[in-house]
C-alpha cells in the first residue's frame, strides 16, 4: 500500500498580487473572490487540493498591509498564524525588480520561522522576459529561497509544474479533509463572500472595505434554494451608493452573485439582499466576531 501525504502550504504577500487567483487556478474551481481591489481576502481561507495519494491544504491569507483599523488587524493576525503554522510557503510577487518595505517585512518575518519558503513571480504575461532575470536577482540576494517559479495565475501558466515542486514539501500523513473537499469555508460564508464579491466589482473605492455581508437565511427546497442577506455599510451615506440609483447596483449585485451561487450549488436561487448601516463596525471588536474576523 501507497504512503499517503499531506501538508499544510500558506500563500501569502502583499495585496492585489493574485494570492486567490492562484489558490482558485490549484484547487480547479472558484472558492475565493477576486477583486482589483487591496484587501479582498479578510480571513485565511482554506483550500484542498486531492490527488491520488496526497493532500495539499492551501491556506490563502489577506494581503499583508499596514493596519488601520481593528477588522485590518485581525487580518494580519490571521496572515502570522497562516505563515508561522504552514509546512512549506508561497511567497507571492509581481514582476518588479524592486520590493518594497511590505515585501521585506514579510521575508524579515518568514526568516523567523524556518519554514521553506518558494518564490512565485506571478503576472509574468504583464512584462517582457528579459525584465525577469532581474525581479530574481533582487530577491535572491534578499533571501534564500528553497526555489524559484515564474507563473502567470490568470493565464495558467506554470501552475502545475509550481504544483509537482510542492508535493515534494509533503510528508507521510492523514487526509485531513474528505477527498471530495475543495474548501472548509461553509456554504453561507462562500454565499457571503460572493455578494461581496461583487459589491467590490460595482462600487467606488472608499465604500467597498466598509462593507459587511451576512447571510441570515438559507432555506433549501425542492426546485430551489431561498437566500436572504443584510450588507452593512459604516456611514447612511454609503447606504444610497450601494443600493444605486432606483436599486440598480442592488440588484446587478444580486444578478451577478445569483449566478455564481447557481453555479457552485447546482440549483435555481432566489436572492434577497437588504443594505443597512452598522456605524464604524470595521473598529468595533463584537462586531467583527459577529462576522467572523476572528483573526485565526
Amino acid at each position: 500500500m501507497e504512503t499517503f501525504k499531506s501538508g499544510f502550504i500558506s500563500i501569502v504577500g502583499r495585496p492585489n498580487v493574485g494570492k486567490s487567483t492562484l489558490l482558485n487556478r490549484m484547487i480547479g474551481q472558484k472558492i475565493a473572490i477576486i477583486s482589483d481591489k487591496p484587501q479582498t481576502t479578510r480571513n485565511n481561507i482554506l483550500g484542498v487540493l486531492t490527488r491520488d495519494d496526497m493532500q495539499m491544504v492551501f491556506v490563502d491569507t489577506p494581503g499583508i498591509h499596514r493596519p488601520f483599523t481593528k477588522l485590518g488587524e485581525t487580518m494580519m493576525k490571521s496572515a502570522g498564524s497562516a505563515m508561522r503554522d504552514a509546512d512549506a510557503v508561497l511567497f507571492l510577487v509581481e514582476p518588479k525588480a524592486e520590493p518594497g518595505k511590505t515585501e521585506l517585512k514579510i521575508l524579515e518575518d518568514l526568516k523567523q520561522t524556518g519554514i521553506p519558503v518558494i518564490l512565485v513571480i506571478n503576472k509574468i504575461d504583464t512584462v517582457k522576459k528579459e525584465m525577469l532575470l532581474p525581479v530574481i536577482s533582487v530577491y535572491q540576494q534578499a533571501y534564500t529561497f528553497a526555489s524559484v517559479y515564474l507563473i502567470s495565475a490568470k493565464q495558467n501558466d506554470g501552475v502545475e509544474a509550481l504544483l509537482s515542486e510542492l508535493s515534494s514539501y509533503l510528508v507521510e500523513g492523514p487526509m485531513y479533509f474528505p477527498e471530495d473537499s475543495v474548501t472548509d469555508q461553509p456554504e453561507r460564508q462562500i454565499v457571503a463572500e460572493l455578494v461581496r464579491e461583487k459589491l467590490l466589482y460595482l462600487l467606488e473605492q472608499e465604500v467597498p472595505h466598509g462593507i459587511a455581508i451576512e447571510v441570515f437565511s438559507m432555506k433549501e427546497k425542492p426546485a430551489i434554494v431561498d437566500i436572504e442577506v443584510n450588507i452593512y455599510c459604516e456611514k447612511q451615506s454609503h447606504k444610497g451608493i450601494v443600493i444605486g440609483k432606483k436599486g440598480s447596483v442592488l440588484k446587478e449585485a444580486g444578478t451577478l452573485a445569483r449566478a455564481d451561487i447557481e453555479e457552485m450549488l447546482g440549483k435555481k436561487v432566489l436572492l434577497k439582499l437588504w443594505v443597512k448601516v452598522k456605524d464604524d463596525w470595521r473598529n468595533k471588536e463584537g462586531a467583527l466576531r459577529n462576522f467572523g474576523y476572528t483573526g485565526e
